[in-house]
This record gives structure tokens, sequence and C-alpha cells, in this order.
């Protein structure tokens, strides 16, 4: 019940169209409700006295009811229609800006394969259920009762056979759903393992054929595609014993009432038109019910999806603003690890990162060492608060940054990833997403800083040149240095380049590196490199190990004093060689 009360509050807005399409359907039912007491009319005083006026007065009194009753159908469509896709934007929307607000490990683990199922596939159960609601789930109760009724005063003794049919298709029903609920979220869930495979094959496709192992792909899709075919006919195999079982309860209602009608109208005690009209609302009674039968499975799958949708809607980022939280922060850069220690879980029984302690002043630029899985993206991702610390503190200008607005606080955090992720638009567009309202000669001088300026302009269109999805036109060095001058647009207090320059040659990376020292005077830069020479030059240099500072120090104190970094050194540029690409 609190899943239909919560996104019944969806269907609010759209109530006066949900309003009226129920009373249009009971406008048409109770237009077809009348049918058979024409019809009995017809038969009884018409032709059974020969009364061709009668026949033709009833017989025109029909056309016009049905033409009522479609009148009635048509605007209870339209209406249910309306009501259910206004219903399904604003579901799809909420959602959508609820991901957005959901937190990195929020969204971890809920993965994107199952978030594109409940925002696409969840959300159309949810939206075509309420439209069915709406029109077919109302005509069938309203006809049910309605024929019931009909048929008591048609045939108060043949009605007493209801008593016996309905509650056994009743039976079969309450069974049909309690059986469908299960199997339809099980369908759901495969679905969402369809969906996980073939994004990360699209997103990957390149890989897949670098190493051809499209056939390997070919199989691990075939076996998640074949799960959900399964899973699927288990789910809708309910209706192969239902549909039947309904089938003769209405076929042995209609017999009987045959039989035991035509005993009465034998011995006079019931009139030909009398049986029929019976018959027509005993039908019509059975059929409402074995239309809500084949409804059943729809909404059994609507409701296991409404649960999902209901589970992202109550998520709470893991990451929350404080009440209080400051907004009117101007960052000058410094940036003050206190202890840090952090953990994906929560829990510190598997720590990323243990006990880190340092400083970065505004000016200096702070270089982050050490080999694959040390901790060092983890570290500078917990400065924008895209993760909150496990335990320990980290201070922006002497502020907890948990004491911050996160949205003014990654308005002071200029951040560009080793993988770029750039959106379907303009170079220039993607250069301004953080700052749509920056200027051309903005646009400009950041990408002159991120030595991207000369490859953009030798497109034909410029700045203007369309990008494909996620940059699929670039090269992976271009692909970096847009990132490079997205991040420094919005003049961050803190720029964070985490291994950014990795696709850049060494000469390039040399050129940034020259251009960021006088662009961030007097702000902070943390930057992660593989290659050593990048970080020569850095005011101070971490070296992380196992999750924590092994050694921390200027490049000279360090090759003094560090075996690691003097390993790290020797590594890549022993003997004079020159940096390993």
């Amino acid at each position: 019940m609190n899943t239909v009360r919560r996104l019944g509050a969806f269907l609010k807005p759209y109530r006066h169209w949900a309003i009226l399409a129920p009373l249009l359907m009971l406008l048409e039912v109770a237009m077809d409700l009348l049918q058979p007491r024409l019809i009995q009319r017809i038969i009884d005083q018409g032709i059974a006295q020969l009364d061709m006026a009668l026949v033709v007065r009833t017989g025109v009194l029909m056309v016009g009811v049905a033409l009522i009753g479609v009148v009635g159908g048509v605007g209870c469509t339209v209406f249910s229609v309306l009501a259910s896709q206004g219903m399904g934007t604003d579901l799809r929307s909420t959602l959508f800006r609820r991901v957005q607000a959901l937190s990195f490990g929020n969204l971890e683990r809920l993965e994107t394969g199952q978030l594109i199922t409940r925002l696409t596939n969840d959300v159309t159960q949810v939206q075509e259920a309420v439209s069915m609601l709406l029109r077919i789930m109302v005509r069938a109760p309203l006809m049910m009762i309605g024929s019931m009724m009909m048929a008591i005063l048609t045939s108060p003794r043949l009605a007493l056979m209801l008593l016996l049919l309905i509650p056994f298709v009743l039976g079969i029903l309450a069974w049909m759903i309690n059986k469908a609920y299960p199997l339809f979220g099980k369908v759901q869930e495969r679905l969402d393992a369809l969906n996980t495979v073939l994004q990360e094959n699209l997103a990957g496709v390149r890989v897949v054929k670098a190493f051809v192992r499209a056939q390997h792909e070919n199989r691990r899709f075939g076996a998640v595609n074949d799960s959900l075919m399964g899973q699927t006919i288990r789910a809708t195999r309910m209706l192969a014993v239902t549909m039947p079982a309904v089938m003769m309860a209405l076929n042995l209602g209609v017999v009987a009432a045959i039989w035991f009608g035509g005993v009465q109208v034998t011995r006079g005690g019931m009139q030909v038109g009398e049986l029929v009209a019976f018959t027509n609302y005993l039908m019509r009674t059975l059929m409402s019910l074995m239309m809500a039968s084949m409804l059943v499975m729809r909404f059994a799958r609507a409701q296991a999806s409404a649960e999902r949708i209901r589970e992202v809607l109550d998520s709470v980022p893991d990451v929350q603003s404080r009440p209080g939280a400051r907004a009117d922060l101007l960052p000058q850069g410094q940036v003050t690890f206190e202890n840090v220690s952090f953990s994906y879980d929560h829990d510190g029984r598997e720590p990323v990162l243990q006990g880190i302690s340092f400083t970065a002043e505004p000016g200096q630029m702070v270089a982050l060492l050490g080999a694959t899985g040390a901790g060092k993206s983890s570290l500078v991702h917990l400065i924008p608060r895209f993760y909150d610390v496990t335990s320990g503190r980290i201070l922006l200008d002497g502020v907890d940054v948990r004491d911050l607005d996160p949205a003014a606080l990654r308005r002071s955090v200029g951040i560009a990833l080793q993988e770029s992720v750039l959106f379907t638009g303009t170079i220039r567009d993607n250069i301004r997403y953080g700052r749509p309202a920056a200027t051309e000669e903005e646009v400009i001088a950041a990408a002159q800083a991120a030595q991207a300026h000369d490859f953009i302009v030798q497109f034909p269109d410029g700045y203007d040149t369309v990008l494909g999805q996620r940059g699929v036109n670039l090269s992976g060095g271009q692909k970096q240095r847009i990132a490079i001058a997205r991040a420094l647009l919005i003049r961050p207090a803190v720029l964070i380049l985490d291994d950014s320059t990795s696709s850049v040659d060494v000469e390039t990376e040399s050129r940034i590196q020259d251009t960021l020292k006088m662009l961030m005077r007097g702000r902070t830069s943390l930057v992660i490199a593989q290659r050593i020479s990048t970080v020569l030059n850095a005011d101070k240099i971490l070296v992380l190990d196992g999750g924590r500072v092994a050694a921390a120090g200027t490049h000279a104190e360090l090759i003094a004093a560090s075996p690691i970094y003097q390993e790290i050194y020797a590594s890549q540029l022993g003997n004079g060689g020159a940096a390993n690409g």
C-alpha cells in the first residue's frame, strides 16, 4: 500500500482526467447493460405479439444507446491516456532527478543497467497499468456488478448459480496473483541483467573487436537473453492454467442457464426473451471476471515494477548536506586532510585509505604517486565529496567540507578524470559544461591552456564541431585536453587532474604543466600521474602505498630518502632515460 500511495501521488495533477475517465466508462457500461433488456423486449413483446412497430422503435433505441456507449468508451480512452501519460512523464522526470541527486555509492549499488530498466521499462509497466486501471479495470467490476444485478432482476432463481461460479473464479484469480507477483519480479531482474550486458557491450565495442571477442559476447548476451526468456515463459505459463479454468466456468454457467432456463420456459414459468437476457447478463458477468484474470498478469508485473521504482525514489544519498551548510564560502584553495580513513562499504573493514594527513597550500602543486590500487583516485574523490570519509576530516580553508553545500563546494573544485567523459554536442558546449554562460574568449583561453585550441581550429567547424557519442570522433589525448579545458573554465580554487594526461604525449603534457603554473598561481593543484616526469617540479609529492602515505616531500627530498620513490624513479628515468609512456 505504501508503494501505491507513493506512486499515486504522481496521478494527482491529472486527477480531473482520472475522474472523467471512469465516469465515461460508467456511461458506456450503463448503455451496454441496457442492450439485453431491449433484446428481451423485442423478443417477448415485439416478435411474440407480431408488433413490428415495437421492434423498429426498440431497434432504433438500441442504435442510439450504442452510440452513447461509443462516446463514453472513446472519451474514457482519451482521458485515461492523458492521465497515464502525464503521470509516466512526471514519474520519469522525478526518477531522473533522484538519480542525479544520488551519490556515487548509491549509483554503484543500483548499477547502470538496473537504473536504465527502472527509468524505461518499469515506468512503462506502471504507466500502462494505470491506463488499464482507468479503462478496463473500471469496466470489469462495473460490468460484473451491473450484470449480476440485472441477472437477479431478470430471474432471481437462475441467479443462484452465480453464488457457485463467482467464488470459483475469484479463487483462481487470487491464486494467480499470489503466484505471479514474485515471478514477474524476477522477470524485471533478468531484464536488468540483459540491459547491463548490452550497455557494457556497446560502451566497450572497440575492446570487443580489438580482442576478437564477439563470439564470447554473443554467448554472454545469449545466456542472459535465454534467462529472460525462460523466466518470462515461467511467469506467463500461469495463463495456461488460469484461462482454461475461467473459460470452463463461463461455459458451464451458460450451459446450466440454458438447461434450467429451458425447463422453466417449457413449463411456462419464464419467457424466451427473459432466458436470452439472463444468459446475456451471465456471460457478461463471467466475461468481466475473465477480463480481470487476463489483466492480473499485467498488474502483477506492474506491482513488481512499482516496487523497483519506489526503491529508487526512497534511496537516500550517502552524501547529505548538513543543516545550515554554507554556500557562501569563497575558498582560496587550502586543502587539509586530518587522519582521514575511507572504505567504500563505510564499515571500515576494508579500508582503501588509512590515516592520511597532509596540507596543500594555495598555489602549491601536490602530486600523488603510487601503484594501481594504492588509493590515489579515492583520495581526490573525497575532496569534492563524491564520497564521505569514514573517519577523520577534510578541510577547505579550515572548514570541514561536510559543512559546505555540496553544489557550492563542487563549483570550487575543477576535476579532469583519466576517462574523459564528453557529451553529444559541440566542442564549445563540452568546454562550457561547467559554466554555460562563459564567453567565447574564456572558452578559447581555457582551450589554449589545455593545449586543445590548435587541434580544435583545424576542424572545419572549429569550436562548433559536433562530437559523436562520448566524443567518439576524437582521439584519447584530444578528449583529455577538452576535459582539462572544461575543468579550467570554472576557475576552480582547487584543480584535480586524475591521471588526465595519460593519453597526451610528453611534449604536450609539459606545455600543459607550464600553462597550469601560471593559471593556478594562488590556487591549489592535486595531480595524479603515472609518469614521474610529470611531477618532478611539484611542490609536494605524496607516495601512496596500500592506502597510506609511505613518503612525502619534494623530488629532491624523496630521491634522497624514500626507497619506494627511488624505485619508481629508477624504473622510469633510470640512467637518464626518457619517461616511459
